[in-house]
């Protein structure tokens, strides 16, 4: 959990995300195997692991609301059970920002992990999915599906959001996902929506990764949801080989990619 409590101590209001860029880059540079990062010009980051025709494809977003502030002793407590943010001179409870560092922390992990994937860290989606609606769409063309950890709760599998559907029956029956105690639900706007409607070809769902009362100072992580999301979502990358196709008839952006 010390990864974990890192992110959740890197303040990262939407607009505002330099740190937890400047610390990403450092980080996955440290990680073994061949890896690639790219960013576009509204800061997104796009990071390739690995040499394959197909890649399984995570997302998530690095910033939290900015409404919540941090004190400048803030502290992630970690108890048995949960995580939760703490001002010990101000003695109140502060927002951990882990919607969707949670998120951040599944893909972290999962670079870590996999020899091929790839994965994209969006600026701005507190604020309307910003980074997400600039994002360089070629990016997904050789994606087997599309995740993003970031869902309150523990269960929840979100198909579809605004009568957009995101993926298709034969993703749904290959993922199992009774059988790792998810359900499907409709959601809320996020950044896979915007890919489906800027043309995302694949399928692609949210997740519920273990965060509760998101948005506000009483948010807390439960330890073992997060970790039973990102079991699920192991699951889904080593026996999910296949392209799962699912097209929405929208349109895509075209910008160009700076490597560092």
């Amino acid at each position: 959990m010390q990864l974990l409590k890192k992110l959740y101590s890197i303040y990262s209001p939407s607009g505002k995300e330099q740190k937890m860029i400047k610390f990403l880059c450092a980080y996955i540079n440290t990680l073994p195997g061949d890896i690639s990062i790219s960013q576009d010009r509204h800061g997104n980051l796009y990071v390739v692991k690995g040499k394959s025709d197909t890649y399984p494809c995570l997302v998530s977003h690095i910033d939290q609301v900015p409404y919540c502030n941090h004190s400048k002793d803030f502290k992630a407590v970690e108890t048995r059970e949960i995580i939760f943010g703490y001002s010990p001179k101000k003695r109140r409870f502060e927002n951990l920002g882990a919607d969707d560092k949670n998120g951040v922390f599944i893909c972290l992990e999962c670079l870590r992990t996999y020899d091929t994937l790839k994965v994209v860290f969006f600026r701005e989606e507190e604020t309307g999915c910003k980074g997400s609606s600039e994002a360089y769409m070629p990016f997904f063309d050789n994606a087997r599906f599309v995740i993003q950890p970031d869902r309150k709760g523990n269960a929840d599998l979100i198909t579809g959001i605004n009568y957009t559907e995101l993926c298709s029956e034969n993703f749904l029956e290959a993922i199992e996902a009774e059988k790792w105690g998810y359900a499907e639900q409709g959601g809320m706007i996020t950044d896979i929506l915007v890919l489906k409607e800027n043309g995302l070809k694949v399928s692609c769902i949210n997740l519920s990764c273990g965060y509760y009362n998101p948005h506000s100072d009483e948010e807390i992580t439960v330890k073992k949801d997060l970790v039973k999301c990102m079991q699920f979502i192991r699951h889904i990358i080593e026996d999910c080989t296949e392209v799962y196709a699912h097209t929405q008839t929208s349109f895509f952006y075209n910008l160009s990619l700076i490597h560092i």
